[in-house]
């Protein structure tokens, strides 16, 4: 057998080139990814059953599938905070553990208190996945790997719902929703313990060469970590969250992103509900039918990121490059209240289908937080981005259950609609040209 190539070993030709270390650190990050979503979307797949079985009303459901938001929006800044000091191999080990267990003990429950306390559970354990994510690709990827580094790993939500649906429908099937809950709970423990023993920092990798660490720290990576800050750099005023939260351009992507995770959100928590008790669709049908949306915005994602790259090889300006595709991926999932108005469900799936390939076009808007931050406050202005973005989580699966408890569905897809519009319209008029802001 083969050995990899470590640091230890370098010989001949093979000193001369780099090892390829990074791109099993992605794969790990991939399927964190996908258990990450898994987790937050197996209770929409459960919702239907667990409304009759608990007596749920549609007001209670949608406070269960907003309990996640509260606690996830809440701790994204402890979260970051927590990473610096543990570590992203113990920090994501311990993370994806706990999230997991708050999964299982979900198929243990036998009131709406219990559940909605175990929801807020995961969101609170699964607060520092994605601050870690970025943190690890910081770390492993020069500057012109991490854009695709980071598409690829986000398409993780959508490629793995989109497969998963389907299996996740069948496994509620087979053995019930508590059922469901144990089984997804379980993979996500196993691979907390997978994470700690496999993943490596950099330079406590033995597998990755000399060659790949400097191919990585002279393209901008942080092999370092983030122990060697700058001693210079101006130490954090309270007075620093007022700054990230008075700039026009700012609030520009605060709201965008807001409407960006509102259609996603919808889709996470309400979408199979609304089309197996809102349309009357077969359970397992409905199951196929849902993955749809998710493939076709992970085509949206991956399109998304290589053709806004296009542009700027092209010689576009930085403000026509990333904010093309996401103003046309928010005006295009606009599309989901055509449905209100069709009743064939191959019309149905398809605007929802349409609605979330925009979703999947618009979802690089991370990419304009640290062109725009001022240079001194980047990871606050992060935060800010985040906590803003992830405010729909809790907003509007609670919205949609007021909006339909009166048995139609039609109101909350006109407010999805609405705020993917409004979302549009920050990025045309508030974001304005793409450049730095100075203090």
């Amino acid at each position: 057998m083969n050995q990899p190539l470590s640091q230890n070993q370098p010989t001949g030709q093979q000193k001369r080139k780099p090892t390829r270390v990074r791109y099993g650190v992605l794969v790990l990050i991939f399927v964190s990814v996908v258990i990450n979503y898994m987790d937050r979307s197996n209770i929409s797949v459960a919702a239907s059953a667990i409304s009759d079985d608990l007596k749920l009303t549609s007001v209670q459901l949608g406070l269960i599938f907003s309990a996640f938001g509260w606690a996830y929006a809440a701790l994204q800044l402890p979260g970051g905070w927590l990473i610096d000091r543990l570590g992203t191999r113990v920090m994501y080990a311990v993370s994806l553990f706990t999230w997991s267990l708050a999964t299982l003990l979900q198929g243990v429950v036998r009131g709406f208190g219990a559940l909605f306390g175990l929801r807020l559970g995961v969101g609170i354990f699964e607060a520092p996945a994605f601050p870690i994510n970025n943190r690890v690709v910081t770390s492993w990827f020069p500057e012109r790997e991490r854009a695709s580094a980071i598409a690829m790993y986000t398409s993780g939500q959508f490629v793995g719902l989109a497969f998963l649906t389907p299996l996740l429908t069948m496994i509620q099937d087979a053995f019930g929703w508590r059922g469901l809950f144990i089984i997804t709970g379980m993979i996500g423990m196993v691979w907390a313990v997978i994470w700690y023993f496999v993943y490596r920092d950099p330079l406590n990798s033995k597998k990755a060469n000399q060659e790949e660490l400097k191919l990585i720290k002279e393209g901008g990576g942080l092999i370092e970590g983030t122990d060697s800050k700058q001693a210079e750099k101006k130490p954090f005023r309270w007075s620093d969250f007022g700054k990230v939260f008075s700039y026009r351009k700012l609030w520009g992507i605060y709201l965008g992103q807001f409407a960006v995770n509102s259609t996603l959100w919808f889709f996470l928590t309400w979408f199979p509900t609304y089309l197996v008790q809102y349309r009357h669709l077969d359970f397992i049908k409905s199951g196929f039918l849902a993955s749809l949306p998710f493939l076709a915005a992970f085509c949206g994602v991956l399109i998304s990121g290589f053709f806004s790259d296009f542009l700027v090889k092209k010689g576009a300006s930085m403000g026509v490059a990333r904010k093309t595709p996401i103003i046309c991926g928010l005006l295009l999932s606009v599309a989901i209240i055509g449905a209100n108005y069709v009743n064939s469900t191959a019309l149905i799936i398809l605007f929802m289908t349409i609605a979330f390939f925009g979703n999947g076009l618009a979802s690089i808007t991370w990419s304009l937080v640290s062109a725009l931050a001022p240079a001194r406050l980047v990871g606050l202005t992060g935060g800010a981005f985040n906590f803003i973005g992830n405010l729909a989580s809790i907003i509007v699966p609670l919205v949609i259950g007021y909006l339909a408890k009166g048995g139609n569905f039609a109101p909350a897809l006109a407010f999805i609609a609405v705020l993917a519009l409004l979302g549009a319209l920050s990025y045309i008029f508030l974001v304005g040209k793409v450049e730095r802001i100075e203090e």
